[in-house]
């Protein structure tokens, strides 16, 4: 089974270099390109792919334009491509609000050091996104938008066999989702920390979170977010302005206090010791043999290890299994452990990871759990 993939870009040399790798795949196959977003959008309607990929600056109409109207119209998943500096930072954080699913850099150089990693990672990238569900099917007050078969497929792709984890089915062809735990709800207790871990689809996961808390929230909060370095800043700086709590990048020797959430910087891995009761963070270099840096199993085994009993895991969407192992830490060491539930998630392989573990105490629908913490924790 093939994944269609429309290619929607100004650049005639960037659309044909793309569509010679995705083709040369095997099981990817681009059924259009275009060279600005008003095509774009027209081309999706009529072709109705698998996964767009979209360039921001196009003439006519731009990436975050297009994305809007094909949210609108013919929701779809949204490959983004930018360029790694702060100003791509921000409008690839604004791609991703008006509904785009991930992002790579647009230089194939800052993406892979040869050919084949190129086209493994173009190739890994485009079918974890052909799984994720567009804006206008998740979340109970989203409406359903049917999706006609695209002309080069029937059915959806099976899931690529990734190292990293088992990924779930794509939504025709899913399996039916695993056993959850019953929905109770954890007592409200004093937390040391709230450490919340995240990746595909977890910038906008993480705003719709803080923005529910309130200035005087009573815990400090960790945040990790798969994300290259040049574009932490920007987001950090995003979610400071939209929330009433206080958020921006950590530095290495930052203090732990109420109301302040710290985000991992990108490229880099967060750490948390308890220095006589305080926490301090630890920034160290990205170690090479981890797959991501930051990693949400680094942060979180340094909070089991740190507050054991006294820490909150979050596990939001993502790629992967990323988080697991430090929510098992965590658990271990008798701390509490909320994930997503698969229906609001972009990507559900964290939170599904975790629960399948058993490790969840409680399975929360995004919405729910920004109340949630207000809630229950004092």
């Amino acid at each position: 089974m093939t994944v269609s993939v429309l290619v929607v870009d100004d650049s005639g040399f960037f659309r044909k270099r793309l569509t010679e790798i995705l083709n040369a795949s095997g099981n990817i196959r681009v059924v259009g390109a275009a060279s600005n977003g008003r095509e774009g959008v027209e081309l999706a309607e009529k072709l109705r792919p698998d996964v767009i990929t979209m360039d921001y600056e196009m003439p006519v109409m731009n990436g975050i334009a297009a994305v809007k109207e094909i949210m609108q119209r013919c929701p779809a998943p949204v490959l983004m491509f930018s360029s790694l500096t702060y100003e791509g930072a921000r409008v690839t954080l604004d791609a991703l609000e008006a509904g785009a699913v991930d992002f790579l850099p647009k230089n194939f150089e800052d993406i892979a050091r040869d050919g084949s990693e190129l086209q493994r990672i173009l190739r890994e990238r485009i079918l974890d996104v052909a799984r994720s569900q567009p804006r206008a099917e998740r979340g109970a007050a989203a409406p359903t938008v049917g999706r006609k078969p695209s002309p080069t497929t029937t059915d959806r792709p099976a899931p690529a066999r990734d190292a990293r984890q088992p990924q779930p089915d794509s939504r025709s062809t899913r399996p039916e989702p695993p056993a959850r735990p019953a929905r109770r709800r954890t007592p409200s207790r004093h937390y040391n920390v709230v450490g919340i871990g995240t990746s595909t689809g977890g910038p906008i996961a993480l705003q719709k979170v803080l923005v529910d808390l309130p200035a005087n929230f009573p815990a400090p909060l960790v945040l990790v977010q798969h994300m290259p370095g040049s574009f932490t800043p920007a987001f950090a700086e995003r979610l400071n302005k939209l929330c009433r709590i206080q958020v921006r990048q950590a530095e290495d020797g930052d203090m732990l206090r109420p109301g302040l959430a710290l985000l991992a910087p990108g490229g880099k891995q967060m750490m948390i010791e308890n220095r006589g009761g305080q926490g301090r963070v630890r920034i160290l270099p990205g170690d090479e043999r981890l797959n991501y840096k930051p990693s949400v199993d680094v942060t979180f085994g340094s909070l089991a290890r740190s507050f054991p009993g006294k820490t909150l895991g979050i596990i939001l969407t993502g790629m992967g299994a990323d988080g697991k192992e430090g929510c098992r830490m965590m658990k271990q060491s008798g701390s509490v452990i909320w994930s997503q539930d698969e229906k609001t998630s972009v990507i559900y392989g964290m939170p599904m990871a975790v629960a399948k573990a058993g490790l969840s105490d409680e399975v929360l629908p995004l919405d729910e759990i920004g109340p949630r913490l207000v809630e229950g924790v004092s």
